[in-house]
């Protein structure tokens, strides 16, 4: 025997493969009467979200979800989105989130790439869904989600959802996690402007330490009030579904980033945090100052994309926001970089700050390395903010790979990195700044 092994094998022991699944059971054990999602005057606390879960999960193992088996959804940001977060993986099966700003046909190409079994359909894009199911060769099980606000008519036919986990049976706790945290958990696509969408595959792992990356990069303190502004069909929402369930936060849910209903819900809900692009950022900081709105006490918002204007920043800052920049790729889970802030940067000119602020930064604390390379040599750049690279990403916080595209995978690892496309430069202090968008991050999205 070696001098360090124990004679047991280690999934003899302590061994539990990673998944996002482990951050939902453990706060409905914790904080099972914490408020866990609030829509409009409803909310349900995280005990009462677990047992659900379980059922769904239950019933979708029961209609042959498992390992593999994909289940589609098409819905905005409603309780059911979040709630279809945690309870697709814990059935074992692959969540793919469609965008739902997508036409019928490229929802059709979605659903047949990844082989829709389920599909769960929020009532208020039911024309969408129907024109793309006309179009698809698949024909998945229909689950119909119902916004009660929703009046027109519903011309797709399907079990209702309320009625779908109600029939049951739970799964219990010993039967949520993954055989390997290395199966798939999710299913994203990639936007596509160029050529048909890539699907891009997560693993648990990965969900997993994203989730505790988000938490840990943003200093996420315990129950944060998280508003859904960004879209949780957009990197699973950058995997803060299970970064909110990992601090016990409330999902307060949102139909639409519209400015006032963004700013109400700001108001009425405490709210703590959000996600958003630039242009949500400009978009309510303009629509505030119009109405002579301000903030208190202060909100936390992180950014991803290009940089916002120093502008921005200033009005942001002037409003309330504490407004922090990062950056990443669907590969790579969503934000996997961030702007480290150093105390002495405090006393530059503002110029100077700002300059700071709007470089893509270093990676996470859980991904192991963002560097700028040389894409052919595979060469790293010097430290100059002068020399030119693509910036590339390695670590457990990359994708499994892209769907049924071997040889897309494959040109995406060439010389055991993850090629991000854009190209960049990285500065003495180690921060990169991106200088030529070859490829532009899929983190930006409008409103």
């Amino acid at each position: 025997m070696m001098k360090y092994e124990a004679g047991l094998d280690k999934c003899d022991v302590n061994y539990t493969p990673l998944s996002p699944v482990s951050l939902v059971r453990r706060t409905a054990l914790a904080y099972p009467d914490y408020p866990a999602i609030v829509f409009d005057d409803m909310t349900r606390t995280w005990k009462q979200v677990y047992d659900r879960c379980l059922k769904l999960a239950g019933m979708l193992r029961q209609g042959g979800v498992g390992k593999d088996s994909t289940v589609a959804v098409l819905c905005r940001n409603l309780p059911e989105a979040v709630e279809l977060s945690y309870g697709v993986p814990m059935s074992g099966g692959v969540l793919n989130m469609i965008n739902t700003r997508l036409d019928p046909t490229d929802v059709a190409y979605i659903l047949d790439h990844g082989e829709a079994e389920i599909f769960f359909i929020d009532n208020g894009l039911v024309d969408v869904a129907k024109e793309a199911l006309a179009m698809a060769e698949v024909s998945p099980r229909l689950i119909i989600i119902n916004d009660p606000q929703v009046t027109c008519e519903l011309t797709v036919s399907g079990e209702e959802y309320e009625d779908f986990i109600a029939q049951g049976p739970a799964l219990s706790d010993k039967e949520i996690d993954p055989e390997d945290e290395w199966d798939a958990v999710a299913l994203n696509y990639t936007s596509g402007t160029t050529a048909k969408p890539k699907g891009v595959v997560y693993h648990h792992q990965g969900a997993y330490l994203a989730a505790l990356g988000e938490a840990l990069e943003w200093s996420l303190p315990a129950h944060p009030r998280y508003l859904w502004v960004l879209p949780l069909f957009h990197c699973n929402g950058w995997c803060f579904p299970w970064a909110i369930a990992a601090k016990a936060g409330v999902n307060i849910c949102l139909r639409s980033p519209v400015a006032d209903e963004i700013l109400g819900a700001i108001e009425k809900e405490k709210v703590t945090h959000i996600c958003g692009a630039p242009i949500i950022l400009n978009m309510i900081t303009t629509y505030a100052e119009d109405q002579g709105i301000k903030i208190s006490p202060r909100i936390q918002f992180m950014t991803a994309g290009a940089a916002p204007p120093a502008a921005v920043l200033e009005r942001a800052d002037t409003l309330g926001f504490d407004v922090i920049h990062v950056y990443g790729l669907t590969e790579v889970y969503g934000p996997m970089a961030v702007c480290a802030w150093r105390a002495e940067w405090d006393a530059l000119p503002a110029e100077e700050r700002a300059a700071k602020r709007a470089r893509q930064g270093i990676n996470y604390i859980v991904s192991e390395e963002m560097s700028v390379r040389n894409p052919e040599t595979m060469r790293e750049m010097p430290l100059d903010g002068e020399t030119m690279g693509e910036i590339m990403f390695r670590g457990n916080t990359v994708m499994k790979g892209y769907l049924k595209d071997p040889e897309a995978t494959r040109k995406a690892f060439a010389g055991g990195h993850f090629h991000a496309g854009d190209l960049g430069v990285r500065h003495g202090d180690g921060h990169v700044e991106i200088k030529d968008l070859k490829k532009f991050s899929s983190l930006m999205f409008s409103p």
